[in-house]
């Protein structure tokens, strides 16, 4: 079998969304369910319309929110889609990218991130100046310059403790009523990616309890030009990645097997 059908088969058997939980202590998991027929809803409004913004009349379309982009240089990303049960009983839907769509956190009609943007662009742009005034001045210096090694330490450093501060802006919650930093909940070896906490089942599974929502199943397909790994594919379904979701999935998702 190769990879991709693997990954479509391992997301097939136990959903795409899962993570151990460190109170429970075991794997807590949300099955795909219809969420998977309304993926292919979304792909198909997708293709059709090749933006994401579609809702909007056409000469009010953002041309960054064009799908033009995930086939370009960047390529593709995950987009993924919650059915739920609101507080009042009604099922509803809700959808979500991961990460950053063409440099933009927020687009109408698509669930948001898990952090202040506002706040994190303004711990960010200072120590990222900074960062890339040090690599040009590493760039001009030969590699036998003994500053050359103290400048390289200086931005590694910087772009360590920025990505600390970043993650601690990060807060995520879990239908116990639980609101954690993401760093304190994160089960993985080592420090957290970056990235952690932008794909899409974390971003959707916030908003659920923040909306006080019942998730019946979340399912997760990559659209786009493939990854430069081969890793991903268009228009394939694909488990929460094992580096930055399943570590927070467990604390996230504690609670919803009583509702």
């Amino acid at each position: 079998m190769c990879p991709e059908q693997a990954n479509n088969e391992h997301a097939t058997r136990l959903g795409s969304c899962y993570g151990w939980c460190r109170r429970c202590k075991q794997v807590h998991t949300l099955p795909m369910g219809h969420a998977r027929d309304l993926c292919r809803g979304l792909m198909l409004e997708l293709e059709q319309t090749k933006r994401i913004d579609w809702h909007v009349p056409p000469k009010q379309a953002d041309p960054r929110l064009t799908t033009d982009y995930l086939f370009g240089p960047a390529r593709g990303q995950m987009f993924g889609v919650m059915e739920y049960v609101d507080d009042r009983g009604q099922v509803g839907c809700a959808k979500a990218f991961s990460g950053q769509y063409n440099g933009i956190w927020h687009v109408d009609g698509w669930v948001g991130p898990l952090v202040d943007t506002s706040e994190m662009d303004r711990i960010s742009r200072p120590v990222e100046r900074t960062i890339k005034e040090l690599g040009r001045t590493i760039a001009g210096l030969s590699d036998d310059d003994p500053l050359r090694r103290d400048l390289v330490n200086k931005r590694r450093a910087l772009s360590k403790g920025l990505m600390k501060k970043i993650h601690g802006l990060y807060t995520v919650s879990n239908f116990r009523g639980e609101t954690r930093l993401m760093a304190d909940v994160f089960e993985g070896p080592g420090g957290m990616p970056t990235g952690t906490g932008d794909c899409c089942a974390p971003k959707l599974l916030n908003h659920a309890v923040h909306n006080q929502w019942i998730p019946l199943g979340i399912a997760e397909f990559y659209w786009g030009l493939e990854n430069r790994s081969g890793s991903k594919k268009h228009g394939r379904f694909y488990p929460a990645c094992t580096e930055k979701c399943q570590p927070i999935l467990g604390f996230m998702l504690c609670g919803l097997a009583d509702k």
